[in-house]
């Protein structure tokens, strides 16, 4: 008899769909376990590997993939230790340096001696981390509402986030997407998704300090959220501005942190390739 499928694969599947139609799923080997990547684009485009935010999957990135993919190899990523089809085997994953050594191997498995890089949120940590510990392998860094990297969060959007950080259910993540995302209407099918990833057992999502963002050398894009809940959008920018003196910082009118990417997605895409070139 089949396995029965979990409802979050079921979920999985649904937003699978709403990819273009050659996209590529692979399962790429590291010592870590072997991760999902959803690859779209043209084979001699431009790499252009994008990280997620925390239970969001590589698949967020739907709603941009039709137009980031006209001009650039997209890997979107299912993150180590998350939700996702990537799975934990081998290497135990105790630590931000397990992190960067699991993408030194997802870009060797992928035959990236280099690319761009672009992270949401903790994805987006995730790529300054990965920047500052690789920077030849990286030719532009893209920071999409960025958490734990100019600043701490915000205490109320902590205190609304702890009911679903403590008692992880389906209803108390769609209540905190709701209050972060009001007005924005992100799609149906990945907010039900998310929702189900808080639930997913044995997540293990690696925190870690700010890093010295300082010492970034590659030309980086820092896009924040107008509305964003998780940090104040001007006081994130001013900093920014103060530790990337060369670095493009942008507001994205109307966005809230968890909106992202997917909301409106043609300001973010536009942004991205301007800077991209």
């Amino acid at each position: 008899m089949p396995v029965p499928r979990s409802a979050f694969d079921l979920a999985y599947d649904e937003l699978r769909a709403r990819w273009p139609e050659s996209t590529e799923d692979r399962d790429v080997a590291t010592p870590y376990g072997p991760t999902r990547v959803h690859v779209y684009g043209p084979r001699d485009g431009s790499p252009l590997v994008l990280l997620p935010g925390g239970s969001a999957t590589g698949l967020v990135w739907f709603a941009n993939a039709p137009a980031l993919g006209k001009r650039y190899r997209i890997h979107a990523v299912d993150l180590l230790g998350d939700a996702g089809r990537t799975e934990r085997r081998g290497t135990p994953l105790k630590s931000a340096e397990d992190l960067t050594a699991w993408l030194d191997a997802l870009l060797d498995g992928l035959g990236l001696s280099r690319t761009h890089l672009c992270g949401h949120s903790y994805g987006a940590w995730l790529a300054v981390r990965y920047a500052l510990h690789a920077p030849w392998r990286v030719d532009r860094l893209a920071l999409v509402d960025p958490t734990q990297v100019f600043a701490g969060f915000r205490p109320g959007y902590l205190l609304r986030a702890l009911p679903s950080l403590l008692r992880p259910s389906e209803a108390r993540a769609r209540a905190f997407l709701a209050w972060e995302t009001a007005g924005t209407r992100p799609d149906g099918a990945w907010q039900r998704l998310y929702a189900l990833a808080t639930t997913v057992p044995g997540r293990k999502l690696i925190a870690g300090g700010r890093p010295p963002v300082s010492g970034l050398s590659m030309p980086v894009l820092v896009l924040l959220a107008e509305h964003s809940l998780t940090h104040r959008a001007a006081e994130v920018a001013d900093r920014a501005r103060r530790a990337l003196p060369r670095g493009e910082v942008a507001l994205l009118p109307g966005a809230t942190h968890h909106s992202l990417p997917l909301t409106a997605p043609e300001q973010l895409d536009d942004r991205l390739t301007d800077f991209l070139g």
